[in-house]
């Protein structure tokens, strides 16, 4: 399919040939018949991607402290990387469209297929032939009256719809609406069918002038004349309600404003303006200033958005789907007419232009911009970028890798690694966004790019698949290629629940014999790593060990938190240093004790302290903190025993101490956390060049040692980790959630 992208370093608009995306569960597929250019969040996109790095820098000073911090903990080398790595990604544009559904997750009961539908978001409603939108970001075109390019403007709509909501205005009201361009002839428009008197203001004579043909009472195009008009139709009040709806750095719109309210107005803020507040005006009117939150409640929300978990209406009567369903039934009823709002269609194939437009590059006026498509496009999934190989890998012994996902750690990390391996042939890419899989795919040199993971899980010419995905997708992707008869190798964690731990188990003892499972618990392949491990096994008595771990914060709504996607962070990242341990003692976890040190604002595994008990008696202790400078050193592990202490700092510094004398090894560029040496392990053992890199036990028992630390954490009491009678447990068969 045809989708128009954006490149993040150059801003450049680009339409591209993409896998068509698969229809995933709480979400139906539709065929996109006309989407609709935002002159606001497009352009000023847009103009952020142009910018070079230095004006990037002085835009995002938030980012710019990132990298800083991660040139000093990890070195500038592996900061350019990361810096790279995020500006490559192609960028979808969009979030306002309208088509045919063409296809409804199976637990979605009032959408069918044929349906004509609204859709929003961005990621979502993107500029393409095809989209995968979630339930509660479609809503439904009741009437046939409707054509898909008036509903394209649903999106929009519902900001204005909001905005308006959000001001609380009454019947009879007096309402001054700042700024005459998309949303603000929406948001007069939906006004007047509220039955307000509404004054428009633009310094744009031509948007004040189709304002006035669209309902407005009056109309000016300069301030002074507007705090006139507002006086006139107040009886010298003033207005009842501002709603600012313009688009700009500037705090000018905010004191205009203030200026033309009356006595304790309600202000609103709708589109994106400076907003330094005059004290003393505010104060003297008592006005309320409010911000309008994009289309209504729900947005943001990643429960409602993704998961479909809607408001119950006695509680919120109008959410953002609710919102659309109101802005479809205006234009229905004519009481908004959008057909005037559109000054430029452009067929897909055309859409630089469109940008070229509201961009100012072709220096012409503009207002509605839309972006149509062919009524009969193909949802093709597969896109083949080199011919085939008329070799089958499959059974062989050279590595022909089919990986799932092509996330910021694939591109940046995984693949790169991946792919200075000699012999490795890269066969098949597939990722939920087809952009992502087309841009992984002409990178590192793949033969296809998809978004069905079966179809590369499948492929008879892979022998071999590599799992990035979000966590809560690998217990599945693991037994399916295992079932598949293809080695795996899985990014941590392994599975989020001893249920699927138990399955991949049973799964890989009735599997072939010589297919390997492997999970990326790559610091034990780290250089520095290896002669700390070297050092320590000549010690033969119990070994004391502590990982200090300074993550930093992420927010709570991150989807590494969100307990059924990320897990929460022990899970998802404290299973990294389990393993370590492990490694380190040559023994495995006996008993875990975690206690949590988070604040109530903080998620509870956002700050731990896990204290291990392993078999020959060592004991571990692992601080994962989130409340610390993240300009200070990332990870540190010190061990002693023996007489000895090994202290291993951000696998960048060792120094190891014995009989008085200290030895320290560095690497002075970049540290070496074992990337590309565990997949240089992975394929030599696929060759039979090599014993398997961890065993399936310590796997095991690092994972289970994980999922009890989270037991442990709930229940505040100690938990035994008994790997081997795990592995003798109940059949899977007979297990159930409970």
């Amino acid at each position: 399919m045809k989708q128009v992208l954006q490149r993040a370093r150059s801003g450049e608009i680009a339409v591209m040939d993409v896998p068509a995306p698969k229809l995933l569960p709480g979400c139906v597929l539709v065929r996109t018949a006309a989407s609709l250019v935002s002159a606001g969040t497009e352009r000023a996109s847009y103009e952020f991607a142009s910018k070079n790095l230095l004006q990037k820098a002085k835009a995002r000073p938030d980012l710019t402290t990132e990298v800083v911090n991660k040139i000093r903990r990890d070195g500038v080398f592996s900061a350019v990387a990361a810096v790279r790595g995020r500006l490559d990604q192609p960028n979808a544009l969009g979030y306002s469209s309208a088509g045919t559904v063409i296809g409804v997750g199976e637990d979605i009961t009032d959408l069918n297929i044929g349906d004509r539908v609204a859709c929003a978001g961005a990621n979502y409603a993107v500029h393409a032939e095809f989209a995968c939108v979630p339930r509660l970001l479609v809503a439904k075109i009741q009437q046939l009256a409707v054509s898909f390019e008036e509903a394209a403007f649903t999106t929009v709509g519902a900001v204005a719809l909001h905005g308006v909501r959000t001001a609380e205005v009454k019947l009879g009201d007096v309402v001054a609406v700042i700024g005459l361009g998309l949303v603000g002839q929406l948001t007069v428009q939906i006004l007047k069918a509220a039955g307000c008197r509404v004054l428009g203001m633009d310094i744009a004579a031509e948007c004040a002038e189709l304002a006035f043909r669209l309902g407005a009472d009056d109309v000016s195009i300069s301030p002074d004349g507007f705090g006139d008009l507002c006086q006139q139709h107040s009886n010298g009040h003033g207005a009842d309600a501002v709603l600012i709806t313009a688009e700009t750095p500037s705090n000018e719109p905010v004191e205009l404003a203030g200026e033309v309210a009356r006595d304790r107005a309600m202000v609103v803020a709708v589109g994106t303006v400076g907003m330094e507040i005059q004290r003393k005006l505010y104060f003297e009117k008592e006005l309320d200033f409010r911000v309008s939150r994009s289309y209504g409640p729900g947005r943001y929300d990643s429960a409602y958005e993704q998961k479909g978990r809607d408001y119950p209406i006695g509680y919120v009567r109008w959410t953002e789907t609710r919102n659309m369903e109101a802005f479809l039934e205006l234009l229905s009823a004519g009481k908004v007419d959008v057909k005037p709002l559109v000054t430029h269609r452009f067929p897909i194939e055309c859409a630089p232009d469109a940008y070229d437009l509201i961009t100012g590059k072709s220096a012409r006026s503009f207002l509605g911009v839309v972006i149509t498509y062919p009524p009969q496009a193909e949802a093709s999934q597969e896109i083949q970028l080199r011919p085939k190989n008329t070799n089958v890998f499959a059974g062989g012994k050279s590595p022909a890798i089919g990986v799932l996902g092509a996330g910021n750690f694939a591109m940046s990390t995984l693949l790169p690694a991946l792919k200075q391996i000699r012999g490795v042939e890269m066969i098949g890419v597939c990722a939920a966004n087809g952009s992502h899989a087309r841009h992984a795919a002409e990178k590192f040199g793949f033969r296809y790019c998809g978004s069905d993971e079966y179809r590369v899980i499948n492929d008879p010419g892979i022998n071999a698949i590599v799992i990035a995905t979000r966590h809560h997708r690998h217990a599945n992707q693991v037994l399916a290629a295992l079932a598949a008869g293809k080695h795996v190798f899985c990014e941590k964690p392994l599975c989020l629940n001893e249920i699927d731990l138990q399955k991949i188990i049973h799964a890989h003892q009735t599997s072939a014999r010589d297919l390997l499972l492997m999970v990326g618990f790559n610091r034990r392949f780290a250089p520095l790593a290896l002669k700390m491990k070297a050092f320590l096994q000549a010690i033969n008595q119990p070994l004391a060990l502590h990982y200090r771990v300074n993550a930093g914060p992420v927010g709570r709504d991150h989807w590494v938190n969100d307990p059924e996607q990320g897990g929460g962070r022990i899970l998802g990242e404290v299973c990294h240093f389990v393993d370590f341990l492990t490694f380190l003692t040559g023994s495995l976890p006996i008993e875990v004790e975690t206690k949590s040190v988070s604040s109530f604002e903080q998620h509870p595994d956002e700050n731990v302290i896990i204290s291990l008990r392993f078999a020959d008696g060592s004991q571990g202790t692992i601080s994962y903190l989130a409340n610390g400078d993240r300009s200070y050193s990332k990870e540190r592990v010190e061990v002693f025993g023996g007489g000895a202490v090994a202290v291993l700092e951000d696998f960048r510094r060792l120094e190891l101490v014995r009989h008085g004398k200290k030895q320290t090894f560095r690497s002075y560029f970049r540290p070496d956390k074992g990337h590309r040496a565990e997949l240089e392990a992975f394929a030599a053992t696929i060759r039979g060049q090599g014993q398997n890199p961890i065993s399936f036990e310590e796997i095991v028992s690092s994972t289970l040692a994980t999922l009890r630390a989270v037991e442990s954490r709930s229940s505040g009491q100690p938990i035994k980790v008994d790997t081997a009678a795990f592995f003798t447990s109940t059949p899977v068969s007979h297990l159930r959630v409970g």
